[in-house]
């Protein structure tokens, strides 16, 4: 737990990285979403870096609202995309995302080098 703490502190600080939260009355977290900027030689745009809802709350307007939260702050920080990479067996969030009005660009594999 510890290493997420560490890990969410440094993503607030960062430049142009945020993480919007989902809370009920209660103080009872129901959903949560990570934004970041991405800067490549050919192009920026932002990028979701995480998005889960609580499986008790899932289709009641959650991820949308949260999402709305990223476009927002996306487009304050002067992106015109947001790019999301969910994993192929996450078959629920790629209706969502395209539900929401995202469009599947490409499907791609990915690759670790330990160090």
């Amino acid at each position: 737990m510890e290493e997420m703490n560490t890990r969410v502190l440094r993503i607030t600080e960062a430049k142009d990285n945020a993480i919007f939260v989902y809370e009920e009355i209660e103080n009872k977290l129901l959903g949560w979403v990570h934004v970041f900027g991405k800067y490549l030689i050919e192009l920026e745009y932002a990028e979701i870096g995480g998005l889960d809802i609580d499986c008790n709350a899932r289709r009641q307007g959650i991820g949308l609202k949260l999402m709305g939260k990223c476009e927002i702050g996306a487009i304050e920080n002067g992106y015109q995309e947001i790019k999301l990479r969910p994993g192929e067996q996450r078959k629920e969030a790629h209706k969502f995302y395209k539900k929401i009005g995202c469009d599947k660009i490409k499907s791609q594999q990915l690759f670790l080098l330990k160090l």
